[in-house]
């Protein structure tokens, strides 16, 4: 009698830790997935939040997580040490760092293939209106945030000013993220603050609302300089009502962004991911209008280095590649 009810509560505790098991288990075979983006002052911190959701939410087995970031060329490390599988860069520092050049002379990571093309990136050189800097030329001698170091910012400044016949030597140098940009603009800490960046971005928005600012724009003949320099840059336009108080067109610099990750993802997670990412981009554009230009016609067109295999089946069977 006794050796039957053993036998009752027996069977049902085994059931549970074999459940138990089972669901530990299956968590622990869960694939972690980081993505590295920037920091939360920018664009790339909440695009890569959604991409996060839609990952953890339409691949199965993977949860995804956005992680806060110098940006574009720490993201470019990070996955090139496989210290996060994701990561949001600008094309200029994407193709710098495939070939070596620039900052990556020392340390070429041709270990890199891009996933898809997010959007394009403008280059807001910005200050207060009752600062008298109305052109680019007028930052000399002047205290300027260049960008967070890491930050893609940071490389586009160290580009795009020499050719235009300016160097750090010539101004006052802050090395500042986006929101301690704005900051410093507000407490006149600086004078003129850089931000590489998908407009509308919040922390020029929430500097706009207190303040009046004017976006520096650059000449026809600026903008055929630095490309003739370097050709992944594009003419771009902030347009008029971007920011509050912004009247005009602003003609200025744009780059691509890549999501970069490394050679040795597997090919069937990264097209699984592809897939999800496209299939679901609505939701990235209800985070920020413009993912309208994250597209598999994008992706497989404009690309700085080569294409992650997984990702290239993706656009093969649309028919974008042969």
């Amino acid at each position: 009698m006794k050796r039957g009810n053993g036998r009752r509560w027996f069977r049902p505790v085994c059931l549970s830790i074999v459940l138990m098991l089972l669901c530990f288990g299956l968590a622990a075979a869960q694939t972690k997935i980081s993505i590295g983006t920037g920091g939360t002052g920018g664009v790339y911190y909440p695009y890569g939040g959604t991409m996060a959701e839609i990952i953890t939410k339409f691949v199965p087995g993977v949860q995804a997580t956005a992680e806060v970031t110098a940006a574009s060329v720490e993201n470019v490390r990070l996955v090139a040490a496989k210290k996060v599988e994701l990561g949001l860069a600008m094309n200029d520092t994407v193709y710098q760092a495939y070939v070596g050049e620039g900052k990556f002379k020392d340390a070429k990571l041709d270990c890199l293939r891009t996933v898809f093309q997010t959007y394009p990136h403008s280059y807001h050189v910005i200050t207060l209106a009752k600062y008298p800097i109305y052109r680019i030329a007028d930052i000399k001698g002047k205290r300027v945030s260049v960008g967070a170091p890491g930050s893609g910012t940071e490389l586009k400044t160290s580009l795009v000013l020499p050719v235009l016949g300016i160097t750090y030597n010539d101004i006052k140098v802050y090395r500042l993220s986006f929101e301690e940009t704005a900051r410093a603009l507000k407490d006149g800490v600086i004078e003129v603050g850089i931000w590489s960046v998908a407009p509308p971005t919040s922390s020029v928005i929430d500097l706009a609302t207190t303040h009046d600012i004017r976006i520096i724009p650059f000449t026809e003949e600026e903008v055929e300089k630095v490309q003739k320099a370097y050709p992944y840059y594009v003419r771009t336009v902030i347009p008029k009502g971007t920011y509050r108080g912004q009247k005009e067109d602003v003609l200025t610099l744009g780059v691509w962004t890549s999501v970069v990750c490394h050679k040795d993802l597997p090919e069937d997670l990264v097209y699984k991911i592809t897939k999800a990412i496209f299939e679901h981009r609505d939701m990235l554009i209800q985070t920020h209008a413009i993912a309208q230009y994250t597209t598999p016609e994008n992706s497989a067109k404009l690309s700085p280095i080569p294409i992650h295999p997984g990702a290239l089946r993706y656009y093969k069977e649309l028919g974008l590649v042969k």
